[in-house]
């Protein structure tokens, strides 16, 4: 789940191919394809017959036909951009991809601000790749190709002949939508977070209920794997659209898998998994993410360190506690150990650092015996004998007082000490409560 997918199962709405068929045949930037609307701009008798007995035909099938001979005859008519318009409109709807991609390419190329040839060619490159498509990273290069181009040349889309107003409104955050799918779509895959995060927004937010967008959206708000300190997560809106995504996952497999996938990214954010299910129920009740939408997050070091003063005795403490407490606690909290601790004997175990006659360098907590770092000194007031002397690396039970600390990095003095015979409590194990809290 962490890595980037660029294969997902799409949602059953081709936006592409309803905005596109659902408009007139027009030229582009709203110019009328019929002779009628467009005054008398064949001069040629042969050229305009040729024309109306191609536009005015019924069956798509055979407009098709007189079309493409006409725009052979006559490559250079004015009204070349009208026959691409409705030639494309056409092979969308006889199910003839192949021509309608290869005439939306050829009306983009005769016009690059058709917007409505480049939402469909965004759209079905992008569907195509992320459907598994053996070609995916230059179907995704030309998805991205063509949604900037669109993006673009947005501002410079006129309102057609008899659309109204809401119509208008629709029709441009629906293509601008697509725009942004396709360019967000293929920043992910290039690992360009922040870029995938911007554009699939944009399109999450028009289209909610469009697993092929809101799932890579959750994936880019989570960032890379490993974490990469230059590009930070967005853990909210991860859990959020992750969430969202299992929702809206298109098999129950895949809702099963994403949704674990949302609460792993809850418990790492919160320490627990308590309230996972009352986000859940928000993702399922509402497409939007809510305006409020808020997730506690883990305790700060600080906030554990207090938790553990107030629910132990710094007498019955063990030592990492201790350690962690004297290194990230606030002063006070500090201090109420460390006035607790100090120059009263302890007997405990550890593992040799290193070791001399005056003084043996040991690591006390499990954490820095995995690390093989000191973080106790234990000071003698006589020096050891030789065969008393531990060796590097052995564990063994000693005694001392608690004199010194420094809280970063971390290191307790003890003097007084004494090497034990009998053996003692082992070190103390590493618990959930002393690890450092996920990165905010």
């Amino acid at each position: 789940m962490n890595k980037i997918l660029v294969t997902v199962v799409l949602g059953a709405a081709a936006t592409a191919a309803v905005l596109i068929a659902a408009q007139p045949a027009q030229a582009a930037q709203g110019q009328t394809a019929a002779p009628a609307a467009q005054g008398p701009v064949i001069k040629d008798p042969a050229e305009y017959n040729a024309y109306m007995g191609a536009i005015q035909q019924k069956d798509p099938a055979a407009q098709i036909s007189g079309l493409e001979a006409f725009i052979t005859q006559y490559p250079n008519s004015q009204m070349k951009l009208a026959v691409l318009q409705t030639l494309m409109q056409d092979y969308q709807q006889t199910n003839n991809a192949a021509k309608t991609v290869e005439t939306a390419q050829k009306l983009v190329a005769a016009d690059p601000n058709n917007v409505r040839a480049m939402a469909l060619l965004a759209y079905i490159d992008r569907q195509k790749a992320q459907s598994g498509d053996p070609q995916a990273t230059q179907l995704l290069a030309d998805a991205k190709k063509y949604g900037q181009m669109g993006l673009d040349a947005m501002p410079k889309f006129t309102k057609p002949d008899g659309t109204s107003d809401a119509d208008f409104t629709k029709m441009k955050g629906e293509m601008t939508a697509i725009f942004d799918a396709a360019v967000g779509i293929a920043d992910l895959t290039a690992k360009d977070y922040p870029g995938a995060r911007t554009d699939l927004r944009v399109a999450a937010d028009a289209t909610p209920t469009d697993f092929s967008v809101v799932y890579p959206l959750a994936l880019a708000y989570a960032g890379p794997t490993p974490a990469d300190p230059n590009v930070p997560p967005d853990p909210l809106n991860a859990i959020w659209f992750a969430a969202r995504s299992s929702v809206i996952a298109p098999t129950p497999q895949y809702q099963q898998q994403i949704e674990k996938y949302a609460k792993s990214l809850y418990v790492k954010y919160h320490c627990g998994d308590d309230g996972w299910t009352d986000v859940l129920a928000q993702a399922k009740a509402s497409p939007a993410e809510p305006a409020n939408f808020a997730i506690k997050p883990c305790p700060t070091p600080a906030e554990q360190a207090h938790n553990m003063v107030t629910a132990t005795a710094p007498e019955k403490m063990d030592f990492a506690t201790w350690e962690f407490v004297l290194s990230n606690g606030k002063q006070e909290d500090q201090d109420a150990v460390w006035n607790a601790i100090k120059g009263k004997p302890v007997q405990m175990n550890g593992v040799v650092i290193t070791a001399a006659p005056e003084e043996i360098d040991i690591a006390g907590s499990s954490d820095d015996i995995d690390a093989k770092k000191a973080d106790i000194k234990l000071m003698f007031e006589e020096k050891l004998p030789a065969k008393l002397i531990p060796k590097e690396g052995a564990s063994f039970d000693f005694e001392g007082e608690p004199s010194a600390y420094t809280p970063s990095p971390f290191m307790m003095t003890m003097t007084n000490g004494k090497v034990l015979k009998a053996a003692t409590p082992t070190p103390a194990k590493k618990a959930p409560v002393h690890k450092k809290p996920a990165a905010q």
